[in-house]
């Protein structure tokens, strides 16, 4: 709450400061780092990158999954064949044929044996088709509904299910790509990082141009007056007789040229601060004021004596960046290797079905509960894991040299940018030696001017001079602000 409290003062603090015109370099940061789209995408990518961390963390738990369904079917499945349909349903009948026929077999036989009359047999036989008839019918009844009985009647047929699935081994694969989702996590945070600094590196440099820019157009007013001023005390010496026409159209020549010089500085003082606006988000009329651009001197910088290998390796986001991409491919190398691997998971399930076949084929709902484990061992895939594996390990050294390429040249960009500073404040020191004697210089000829003893050509000899070294001490202490910005951003400081 209190962090959010600070935040909501210090974005009114900036939007005041806005609005009054002044703005500081921290302002710029600020604003800067709060509307750049750039950044809000990588602070995007970040959460993108958590919820993937999440999800592969969900790997580790058992998964629950439920069906239902229902299919009618053209056909209804049987147990039994035509074959035995029709012998079922012809069972009385068929076995009253044997009966009857081995019975007049043996009526055949007594009557040929002479054991019984002609007359008798046939009483004998009309007796056995009065009995054999109900018994063939009683046996057709009694098939036809053991038929009946083995009819599944599954035409409509009606399932549903839950089954849960727990991963117990998976060849270390769930734990290889949780690993990845947390470096990509990393990742998305170095990236949030590394677009900061890009961002406040901008900024800074835009921010000091302007300033640059700003203090050259005031040095140039100066000159423009001294120029005007000189012009003036020329064009009353040639009214008096005592100066050319040529001296007077000198010094206008470079009265001209010094407001020229102020236009075109005007005009990138416009666009440097659109420049600027764009970077912070606001609107690009260039109406801002900056800090800075008001103040006669800037504080120096010395150079930092730092050692790379402690700092800069460890606090440039790009560094960060390539290790995370060697880490994932050393992860990528773990889960290429766990799809070829045993995996063991623990299964277990909920079943309903209708009709069911626990009680023959009864249409009723019944419910049957099953656990078991499933294993899955790849036996032979012709070297396709090996190879692959392959090409992961080489992609892993690919990164590893890319990373120490990236050490290398940010030792070089270290010590670059502290020469850069180191003799940015010696130009500087150098300047400022410079300006005394340009401001003595200008002081003796603009006295030697007025006694007679020096030419216009040598007091504008002078002021060129005072104008050169005024802008040699703008130049160097610019060039002190962004050297020393150029070296922490080399020292991941920014």
């Amino acid at each position: 709450m209190k962090k959010t409290f600070l935040f909501a003062i210090l974005i009114t603090m900036v939007t005041c400061a806005c609005a009054q015109g002044a703005m500081s370099l921290e302002q710029c940061r600020a604003l800067a780092l709060q509307n750049n789209r750039q950044l809000k995408i990588s602070k995007m990518t970040a959460d993108v990158a958590e919820n993937v961390h999440k999800a592969a963390k969900t790997k580790y738990l058992p998964r629950i999954t439920g069906v239902a369904g229902y299919e009618h079917l053209s056909r209804e499945m049987s147990i039994l064949n035509d074959k035995q349909k029709d012998a079922l349903s012809n069972i009385g009948t068929d076995a009253a044929k044997k009966i009857g026929g081995n019975i007049e077999q043996n009526i055949t036989s007594l009557v040929s044996q002479g054991l019984i009359s002609v007359e008798a047999a046939q009483q004998l036989g009309e007796l056995l088709n009065n009995i054999t008839l109900p018994l063939s019918q009683a046996g057709n009844n009694i098939g036809n509904e053991i038929r009946k009985s083995f009819r599944t009647n599954s035409k409509n047929m009606y399932a549903a299910g839950i089954m849960v699935t727990q991963p117990i081994y998976m060849g270390g694969g769930i734990k290889a790509a949780n690993d990845i989702a947390a470096i990509g996590e990393k990742m998305a945070a170095n990236d949030i990082e590394m677009k900061r600094q890009l961002v406040i590196f901008a900024v800074d440099n835009a921010y000091w141009l302007a300033v640059s820019l700003k203090k050259k157009e005031r040095l140039a007013i100066q000159y423009r007056d001294l120029t005007d001023h000189l012009h003036a005390n020329v064009l009353k010496m040639y009214d008096a007789g005592v100066a050319t026409k040529a001296d007077g159209l000198k010094v206008a020549v470079a009265v001209n040229t010094a407001n020229l010089t102020i236009a075109e500085l005007q005009n990138g003082i416009s666009l440097a601060k659109m420049a600027l606006c764009q970077l912070c988000g606001l609107p690009l009329d260039g109406s801002i004021t900056l800090d800075d651009e008001e103040k006669d001197e800037l504080t120096a910088f010395q150079p930092t004596d730092s050692n790379p290998q402690d700092t800069a390796f460890n606090a440039r986001p790009e560094v960060r960046l390539l290790q995370n991409t060697v880490d994932i491919t050393m992860q990528n190398t773990k889960l290429i290797r766990a799809l070829y691997r045993p995996h063991v998971a623990l299964t277990a399930g909920y079943t309903v079905t209708n009709p069911n076949t626990f009680n023959g084929f009864e249409q009723k709902f019944k419910d049957l509960w099953s656990i078991g484990i499933a294993v899955h061992v790849p036996i032979w895939n012709w070297g396709e894991s090996k190879y692959k594996v392959r090409a992961s390990q080489t992609a892993t050294a690919i990164a590893r040299m890319e990373l120490s390429d990236v050490r290398n040249k940010i030792q070089l960009e270290v010590e670059q940018n502290n020469f850069r500073l180191k003799n940015a404040n010696e130009r500087l020191a150098t300047a400022k030696k410079n300006m005394e004697s340009a401001d003595e210089n200008l002081r003796i000829a603009d006295i030697g001017f007025k006694e007679g003893v020096m030419t216009v050509t040598d007091v504008m000899t002078a002021q060129t001079a005072w104008l050169a070294a005024q802008t040699a001490i703008i130049d160097a202490e610019i060039a002190v602000r962004t050297a020393h910005i150029g070296l922490q951003k080399a020292l991941g400081k920014m």
